[in-house]
């Protein structure tokens, strides 16, 4: 498509040639003809002068050595929404595979894909336009909103919730139970039951081989908007404000509580 066809579909000024046809995306350092890049971090404003990209996406105030460009007041966001124009995921058709085990109480939305071995237990709840990729397993009594995607070996644990627009990447676990023992009088350990739940509000994304752990009683809550990254561990009761940005190996121990738009590095 052409810079300006780009431009109108996200609402950008054009500056140069909107006639150029755009192919495709890639970085400042390795753009090639026909691609679009971005300039968010005036760092890398020196690789302006010598990326062969044929397009860039520059903030109001960048100076632009002669590129066709478009203009937006958030760079980096604009970039993220051109390359959806060029690339989206394949979507799996809609319907139940024969290898999966999907419980007779199990009540599934319209047009979700239910993919091979997934395993959905008694009384599940899942709303419409679900993925659920291979080998997913969703205990009893779970109770899912719209739109929910869950990669390979993504598992959710018995009576937890989960919103609108959740997105568990491979191996995320959401709802094991919590590290809690109780010491006897040898110093042997008598494990506490997890008897709580854990609830992720709309729009939480939790990446790769992350465990959230269930509470032993009441709720662990992700709330709306927070994104979990890789291998991260949050305890059992926790709660995760909103929009809270939490970083690959971050470690938060249970019963702690972490206010909106936090950002914690690994």
């Amino acid at each position: 498509m052409t810079l300006a066809e780009i431009a109108a579909k996200l609402g950008c000024t054009v500056e140069g040639d909107g006639a150029i046809e755009i192919t495709g995306v890639a970085g400042i350092e390795h753009g090639a003809p026909g691609t679009i890049t971005f300039l968010s971090n005036p760092r890398y404003a020196v690789h302006l002068k010598t990326t062969a990209a044929s397009a860039v996406v520059l903030g109001p105030k960048a100076n632009n050595p002669g590129l066709p460009a478009l203009r937006s007041d958030n760079p980096y966001l604009t970039f993220a929404q051109v390359l959806e124009l060029f690339y989206q995921p394949p979507r799996p058709p809609a319907g139940v595979h024969p290898t999966a085990v999907v419980a007779t109480t199990a009540r599934i939305g319209a047009d979700s894909s239910i993919g091979p071995y997934v395993t959905i237990g008694e009384g599940v709840t899942i709303g419409d336009r679900a993925v659920l990729h291979p080998h997913v397993c969703i205990y009893a009594g779970v109770s899912i909103g719209r739109d929910f995607l869950a990669h390979s070996h993504a598992v959710v644990r018995e009576y937890c919730r989960i919103g609108n627009r959740v997105v568990l990447q491979n191996g995320a676990i959401i709802g094991s139970d919590g590290y809690a023992f109780a010491q006897r009088a040898d110093r042997s350990h008598h494990k506490i039951i997890g008897s709580g739940i854990v609830i992720l509000e709309d729009d939480v994304e939790v990446q790769a081989h992350s465990s959230i752990d269930r509470a032993n009683f009441g709720e662990t809550r992700i709330c709306r908007g927070a994104k979990i990254d890789s291998l991260v561990q949050i305890g059992h009761s926790c709660t995760i404000g909103e929009d809270a940005l939490l970083c690959a190996q971050v470690g938060v121990a249970g019963s702690t509580h972490i206010g909106k738009r936090v950002v914690m590095a690994g």
